[in-house]
């Protein structure tokens, strides 16, 4: 029995072409800003979001924590989402290594933060706080693509404070699919843009930190701090290329194959779908009988030969990626369904 993964875009291979790419790729130490593919690329990707510069790091994760280290201090503040990336799988990276102090805030159903809240959130200009420096979305939040006019309600709120506005953008090309903007329009009211190059867009590894020069200069140094000066690292930034090249024109198929496993699912007995919630490449379900849990859900799928996640506030996580095709999805929604007439029944 074939096995169809859909734990996440991470688990795509790279394409044909990518591999091409790493094999021809004209290479030379990164370090030394020598590497002719990798310089391409980072000029590129600050054209693509309207930035001055853009710096390549190993992880989204690492792009992430030498934004924070970049904007905030030992002891200053970053407001974050409590359900946010960064707060719930970084291990808190940003307070173990850079002593900064993170407040959390409930994520809405959509990925935002009440507006209201981050102003609640602000500390006051006093000896006894302290100072909170930065704001942090996430864009897209479980699939869910945050809206422009929420982000520049935030952005003025950062203004007012004087405060910088950080994007956790791992999959922000979904949401620029989804809300029909360019890059640049999205990462306009950001002062620093992370991006990964494994979400979606199938590369084999490798995330962008964009923002001003002055950003981008004190990110290198931080880069090289945390162990993450690469040599020939052009291997890795070639088949970058061909994501910016081929596999951001082809998100709108995730997204097609993401809303049919959806609707496939509501017609399913004893599942558990809102088929209007799917808004990019994510999908949320869970059983509708009491007794199944989550995990016994997921194990049962395993067995079946479907690999799927959890996301604990939200259900079973199924995520299409440029290996998952119609056929795929289909499969899935047959054996779904054998698995809820053999074993989801209420008992």
């Amino acid at each position: 029995m074939r096995t169809i993964d859909l734990r996440s875009d991470t688990v795509t291979v790279p394409s044909p072409e990518m591999r091409n790419a790493i094999f021809n790729a004209e290479v030379g130490d990164d370090v030394y800003d020598e590497d002719p593919t990798v310089n391409a690329l980072q000029e590129r990707v600050a054209e693509l979001l309207g930035k001055e510069k853009a710096l390549f790091v190993s992880s989204g994760t690492m792009g992430n924590l030498i934004s924070l280290l970049v904007h905030c201090g030992r002891g200053d503040q970053a407001i974050i989402g409590e359900s946010s990336h960064i707060n719930l799988w970084e291990q808190n990276g940003a307070s173990v290594l850079g002593g900064i102090s993170l407040k959390t805030l409930p994520n809405l159903a959509d990925g935002s933060i009440h507006t209201s809240a981050i102003e609640a959130a602000i500390n006051p200009d006093n000896i006894h706080c302290a100072r909170t420096k930065l704001i942090c979305l996430e864009n897209t939040w479980n699939g869910h693509p945050i809206k422009l006019d929420y982000i520049e309600e935030v952005r003025g709120i950062a203004d007012r404070h004087h405060l910088k506005l950080h994007l956790d953008g791992a999959r922000m090309f979904n949401a620029c699919l989804a809300l029909n903007i360019t890059p640049a329009q999205l990462a306009k009211n950001f002062d620093s843009v992370q991006f990964c190059f494994s979400k979606g867009l199938a590369a084999p590894a490798g995330s962008m930190v964009c923002g001003s020069e002055q950003f981008v200069r004190e990110a290198k140094r931080m880069r090289k701090l945390l162990g993450g000066g690469m040599r020939q690292v052009g291997i890795l930034a070639a088949a970058c290329h061909v994501a910016l090249d081929k596999m951001i024109d082809r998100l709108p198929e995730d997204h097609e194959t993401a809303l049919r496993l959806a609707n496939g699912l509501s017609k399913l007995p004893h599942i558990k779908v809102d088929p209007t919630q799917t808004k990019t490449n994510m999908v949320f379900f869970d059983s509708a009988i009491p007794h199944i849990s989550r995990t016994a859900l997921q194990q049962q799928l395993q067995e079946s030969g479907v690999l799927v996640g959890i996301e604990q506030r939200l259900g079973i996580r199924a995520v299409t990626h440029y290996g998952i095709s119609n056929a795929d999805i289909d499969e899935v929604l047959s054996r779904i369904a054998a698995l809820a007439e053999q074993t989801l029944s209420p008992a």
